[in-house]
């Protein structure tokens, strides 16, 4: 499902107005009897309470009140905005609601007595809100908030950005959100997604062509999108049918890194996997491996990759492999600054580099608009600060604006980016993205990141262009977390656990 900012909103309400000659008061209309029908499945009483700003949400809100008076609830709406501030339509829909008898006080404040035993509707900011809010609105929504009533949000919750996710000032804390059309980036942002609750996306009369339209870039992961992208298995196919993938990883200290990753490659349904070592430590990896093959690699003596190793890779991949998986466990040092710089620039076979393959090259970026082959990175937000050269952006930087930086970076150096976090986005150099919908915090333990290069890696290699590979493999990770949790819980939850849950993940996609 495609995914919008406010201003792609705005352009779907202009087109639909303006082109088509839909009114815009039949949009309000439909909206609001949408937001009452949500808000009559969720009230466990009669009592709902309406915030109403002055602008066009507040006129979604006041046609949710009129419905919810119409069928019986007892119903009170506060207009946080003067009367002579009421935007067109909010002003004729507020006119309507005093005529059938509605009660709507002009107010700055709550007290208690106003939401004890009610559903409160959030209709006071939409998505175009853009500034912070302060004073005594900002003391009025944390007083709902403190209050534990059940909040159902307009569109999405005053105070959120639409764009970000950011809490602007102050938010309400939703506990459902009915929005409409498509949903917008900062209901899957965070903290956005938390402030939003469960979401309801309703469909209130855009022409389904306009809503699909190409022109919008963003969209999120969802299972029947991700089943679109898993190939089928002919029945009279083989190993060499499902690709093989060279996995470049481990050192001293480091070996379970590189046998999550493989892992995670054949339980992906890779036909085949390599795992190139520090020959030093072969006799390790053989007494670990059972379906993946080794490739003993020129090391420096003490477990780590000597840059000569570069040539076997490079002399292996061109005969066998289909793609590279290079970084988990591999360490940092100038032999490995080398060998995943040249292999960036030089490999004639697809590269998915993770962890200290990314921290191998911070300092030197610019190799990444010369690959040979499509490349896909897969960056935490402290790996993403440093490849930016802006460790003082940090992490605070880059969560405020996920979907921004992975497509500004994807743009300018030509990779693919899966920037890992809550939730991961991958983007492309085309301009499109992806957010993911799966996953939990038990998958915040260690491996995990190299479960996912393995994933993502024996989904491209078995031929799967690279963005959605990285989008379907981001998610099956997700899902598998989630269906081990399910058994293990979040708190237990260990990477081994996410490629033993594979299988169900992937029984899950299968039946759609």
């Amino acid at each position: 499902m495609k995914v919008v900012t406010a201003a792609e909103m705005r352009e779907i309400d202009r087109v639909t107005i303006e082109k088509l000659g839909l009114p815009a008061l039949v949009l309000m209309e439909r909206a609001g009897v949408a937001v009452a029908a949500k808000a009559r499945e969720l009230s466990s009483g009669r009592k709902v309470v309406l915030l109403c700003g002055g602008g066009n949400n507040g006129g979604d809100g006041l046609v949710a009140a009129r419905d919810l008076f119409n069928k019986g609830y007892h119903v009170k709406v506060m207009l946080f905005a003067k009367a002579d501030m009421l935007s067109p339509d909010c002003k004729k829909q507020y006119q309507i609601a005093k005529k059938m008898g509605v009660q709507v006080d002009f107010r700055t404040a709550l007290n208690s007595a106003d939401l004890h035993g009610a559903l409160v509707i959030d209709a006071v900011f939409g998505t175009g809100l853009g500034r912070a809010v302060s004073g005594g609105m900002a003391a009025m929504f944390r007083f709902v908030n403190d209050s534990g009533v059940p909040v159902v949000a307009v569109d999405i919750p005053s105070g959120i950005s639409s764009d970000s996710g950011e809490i602007l000032g102050e938010a309400i804390r939703a506990s459902h959100t009915v929005t409409f059309g498509l949903p917008k980036r900062g209901h899957f942002l965070y903290p956005g997604a938390e402030y939003s609750g469960h979401l309801f996306i309703e469909d209130i009369g855009f022409p389904a062509e306009l809503l699909r339209s190409g022109s919008f870039r963003t969209e999120s992961m969802f299972i029947d999108s991700a089943s679109t992208i898993l190939n089928g298995r002919l029945r009279n196919s083989y190993k060499g049918d499902y690709g093989h993938v060279l996995v470049v990883a481990g050192s001293r200290g480091r070996t379970g890194a590189a046998m999550m990753t493989a892992k995670a490659c054949m339980r992906a349904g890779s036909g085949l996997v390599t795992l190139g070592v520090p020959e030093s430590l072969l006799d390790i990896f053989q007494e670990r491996v059972n379906e993946e093959m080794t490739l003993p690699l020129p090391d420096k003596g003490n477990g780590t990759l000597d840059e000569k190793a570069l040539d076997a890779i490079l002399e292996f991949s061109s005969q066998r492999a289909d793609i590279i998986a290079i970084g988990p466990g591999i360490g940092v040092s100038a032999d490995t600054e080398k060998i995943v710089s040249r292999l960036i620039a030089s490999s004639g076979v697809p590269l998915v580099i993770d962890a200290d393959g990314l921290n191998s090259i911070k300092n030197s970026t610019a190799v990444l608009k010369r690959a040979k082959s499509p490349v896909i990175i897969t960056p935490h937000p402290g790996e993403m600060a440093r490849l930016m050269h802006n460790e003082s952006y940090g992490i605070r930087g880059i969560e405020k604006d996920r979907i921004g930086i992975a497509l500004s970076f994807a743009k300018g150096t030509g990779v693919y980016v899966v920037l890992k976090g809550v939730p991961t986005v991958i983007a492309s150099p085309d301009g499109d993205a992806f957010i993911n919908t799966t996953g939990n915090p038990g998958m915040a333990t260690a491996g995990s990141g190299d479960v996912l290069t393995g994933i993502i890696s024996s989904l491209a290699g078995q031929g799967i262009n690279p963005l959605k590979a990285s989008a379907l493999g981001v998610y099956l990770h997700g899902l598998a977390g989630d269906e081990a949790a399910k058994i293990r819980g979040e708190h237990s939850l260990v990477a081994s656990d996410i490629v033993d849950a594979l299988p169900c993940a992937f029984s899950c996609l299968e039946r759609g």
